[in-house]
């Protein structure tokens, strides 16, 4: 997530329902064949979300401790992950602009087939700050978003809209590189996009379960999710503007997400509601060199992860 402007965001198992149309009540009517079942989202590994955590974190490592915009880590982060959906089948393009006299890369990512005039977008920024390694914020919402691309492809679904996943590039600096992004779509494409989802911040040590209140049916799909699971939601306000969904809603895309918390403090009563201590920030190591794999709560992370899943089946069907 950028830096604020003063000091200062097993699944609800998605159910299956067939629907039995019978042919009237006449003796001997035909009974109209069952519907096909609305497709389950499958249940995100958070073993696999870590390990793509992994993998930025020794990318991180081997270029200066950070994945910068401009700075080698962030170009391998992308590599990284571009080689991965590359070879599950998604066709990739990548991006670039330019941003404080850097060249920048956001990456796109499209699995084929579904309605191209109805498009549902999941995303999330790549890059950290440049004081460190940023594996929660945002190597862990680049990673779930990465995983469930990733399902997408193993389980070879084929929703009735398209998908499209993104990472974007400089939003440290400022949503640079989905503001790029945005900016690049004719007002008809634009039009497509019939939902953008954001995860920014996801594995917060000690976390909060945001939603973001955009779009009432996003707001709906992911609140019924943590419902199933017993867990109340708040509607998330710390990053409210301050993420890669701001561009798409000020060009009139349906947005929501999922947010665990940063530098605000929990209180007493979402300590009561969620665990971890009150007085203390959701997220102690933003935007510092402590933002680490160790920087992660594995139940926040495993969690928001299937929460992901679950929207992008649900809102693609």
């Amino acid at each position: 997530m950028k830096l604020p402007l003063s000091g200062r965001a097993l699944t609800a198992a998605a159910v299956a329902v067939a629907t039995l149309v019978t042919g009237g009540s006449t003796a001997g009517a035909a009974t109209a064949p069952t519907q096909p079942a609305a497709a389950a989202a499958p249940d995100i590994s958070a073993a696999a979300v870590k390990a793509h955590l992994a993998q930025l974190q020794s990318i991180a490592t081997a270029n200066g401790g950070n994945r910068a915009h401009g700075r080698p880590g962030y170009r391998a982060s992308l590599d990284y992950v571009k080689a991965e959906l590359d070879a599950a089948g998604f066709t990739t393009r990548v991006q670039q602009f330019t941003a404080s006299g850097r060249t920048g890369y956001n990456l796109i990512a499209d699995w084929p087939g579904g309605d191209a005039n109805e498009v549902v977008m999941a995303g999330s920024h790549l890059d950290s700050v440049t004081s460190g390694p940023g594996i929660n914020d945002n190597g862990s919402g680049s990673s779930a978003v990465l995983e469930t691309a990733l399902a997408v492809a193993r389980s070879g679904y084929q929703p009735t809209k398209h998908l499209r996943f993104a990472w974007w590039g400089a939003e440290e600096l400022g949503l640079v590189g989905s503001r790029s992004y945005v900016n690049s779509l004719g007002s008809a494409e634009r039009a497509k996009i019939s939902g953008y989802l954001n995860f920014d911040m996801i594995g917060s040590p000690n976390p909060g379960y945001f939603v973001y209140d955009d779009d009432p049916t996003i707001e709906k799909t992911f609140k019924d999710y943590f419902a199933g699971l017993g867990i109340s939601t708040e509607i998330e306000t710390e990053g409210d503007g301050r993420s890669d969904h701001a561009p798409f809603k000020n060009a009139g895309v349906p947005v929501g997400g999922l947010f665990s918390g940063a530098d605000y403090r929990k209180t007493s009563a979402q300590a009561a509601k969620w665990g971890g201590t009150a007085g203390r920030p959701f997220d102690p190591c933003y935007h510092s060199s402590c933002d680490t794999t160790a920087n992660i709560d594995d139940t926040a992370l495993d969690r928001n992860s299937d929460a992901i899943a679950y929207a992008v089946w649900e809102l693609s069907q």
